[in-house]
């Protein structure tokens, strides 16, 4: 028997999940019914031929496009543009469906105008929103990634993009509004970029080695030739490739670090970090971690060269015949300690190098970068990349050891000379920024303090 104070609420049912139309059942369809289905949305699938359209995602449904277009208030159209010839016959069922188009051209230019805005003129009743073309079939199977996080979209109806949005971060990605569907052309042309972020670094990584190359194939191959009528050309698929990757690999190292002590000093100059840095340097500051990233390639190439040098046949070749001459001659070398302490102190310092520069490169992960805090971050990047350009420079130092006091071939430096300039040079101007005074203006400009005419002698008490 029931009190009579007790109340009974009927229970609330659950709400029902929306459900959204794909049309097309492709890779990029598929993956993403899937990402929808397991995001809590269902998913029905239009299809020319519903009952055999292939496998797709369990939960899902197929039907004709006339079907599903009529069930779903929000279409995918996961086809080519080839293929929208069709859409027309479709024009009462998608009359005021929001139509999210995700497709890409192979190349630029093909169409005078974006696939968008195509199918806003063959569908003008519908609210056409361009969005997900960024996204690979991949990225959606398996969830969005720092590299992968951003769905951008554009389109003319603030309710329809917002849709879209709604949408886009329920499946964990971050919505980004680049405004009307006249934008579509640029979306539909970022997947078709090829490395935008790396070029520059990749220029300058191609010019140094061909540069550096060329350099020292005149001083140690043609200078032979030349002057001692001897035949060195084999030295070029090792010996001299170990030469160039160290050389290439410091340098743009340095480049690097160089942007940031460079904005350091433009800050002190104008008493302020709210103005901008000229174009150059924000280019510059922008692509810093490829440039990292190919520094680290080319010294992991140098430490595998440097690996293999005792199995060449040059190196066993002149292991043996000084051994035979020694013999023959009935002489022994006498053991060096101050060669010894140069070579282990140079092969020592080169690991640690080599093991910083690895940990930094590990940390610009962004699976690891986005376990580390930001003081963690900055230490590792900052502070121990500094120390790993100190450790390299000080590797090539003791590398050359006595070498910058020998004479050179045809007035030509030894190459590993010429890469100690830049590096030197950072260095140099790193100590300046650290020291006391300067150090903490620049703290204080970097807090938000500005320098004023406040702050200065004014003429007056000058000339007083």
């Amino acid at each position: 028997m029931n009190d009579e104070n007790d109340v009974c609420f009927p229970e609330e049912a659950a709400p029902e999940q929306e459900l959204l139309c794909i049309f097309g059942t492709g890779d990029f369809g598929r993956s993403l019914g899937q990402r929808l289905l397991h995001s809590g949305y269902r998913v029905v699938y239009g299809s020319r031929r519903p009952h055999s359209c292939g496998p797709l995602p369990q939960g899902a449904q197929a039907m004709s496009h006339e079907a599903a277009a009529q069930l779903a208030s929000l279409v995918f159209l996961c086809i080519h543009r080839e293929h929208y010839d069709f859409l027309e016959t479709l024009t009462p069922q998608l009359q005021g469906k929001v139509l999210v188009d995700v497709s890409n051209n192979p190349k630029k230019n093909l169409y005078p105008e974006a696939n968008a805005e195509c199918l806003q003129r063959l569908i003008p009743g519908a609210h056409v929103v361009k969005a997900f073309n960024t996204l690979s079939a991949w990225a959606l199977q398996n969830g969005p990634s720092d590299a992968n996080r951003q769905v951008y979209l554009c389109g003319n109806g603030a309710e329809a993009k917002q849709a879209v949005a709604e949408v886009a971060t329920k499946l964990g990605f971050a919505a980004l509004d680049k405004g009307s569907l006249s934008a579509a052309k640029e979306l539909e042309d970022f997947p078709l970029q090829l490395f935008p972020e790396w070029r520059m670094p990749l220029y300058v990584a191609v010019g140094l080695t061909a540069l550096i190359f060329v350099y020292v194939v005149i001083r140690d191959v043609v200078y032979a030739f030349v002057e001692q009528g001897k035949d060195n050309s084999f030295r070029i698929m090792v010996s001299l490739a170990n030469k160039v990757f160290p050389i290439v690999s410091l340098i743009m190292l340095s480049l690097c670090y160089l942007p940031g002590v460079i904005a350091g000093f433009i800050q002190l100059y104008r008493g302020t970090k709210y103005r901008r840095f000229p174009d150059w340097l924000d280019r510059w500051m922008l692509c810093r971690k490829q440039l990292g990233l190919i520094a680290l390639g080319f010294a992991f190439l140098h430490m595998v060269y440097t690996l293999i040098i005792p199995i060449r046949y040059y190196v066993r070749f002149r292991l043996s015949a000084n051994t035979i001459s020694q013999i023959r001659e009935n002489r022994t070398s006498v053991f060096d300690t101050t060669t010894a302490w140069r070579t282990d102190s140079y092969y020592s310092i080169g690991i640690l190098g080599f093991s910083l520069f690895l940990l930094l490169g590990i940390t610009s992960l962004p699976s690891v970068s986005n376990a580390l805090s930001w003081r963690e971050f900055s230490f590792i990047q900052s502070k121990l990349g500094y120390l790993t350009v100190f450790f390299c420079t000080l590797h090539t130092y003791l590398y050359g050891w006595s070498g910058f006091l020998r004479p050179y071939k045809w007035y030509m430096p030894p190459a590993y000379m010429l890469s100690l300039v830049l590096p030197s040079v950072l260095i140099v101007l790193k100590l300046l920024l650290l020291l006391p005074c300067v150090d903490r203006s620049l703290t204080r400009i970097r807090q938000g303090w500005e320098r004023t005419d406040i702050d200065l002698p004014s003429k007056s008490s000058i000339i007083r």
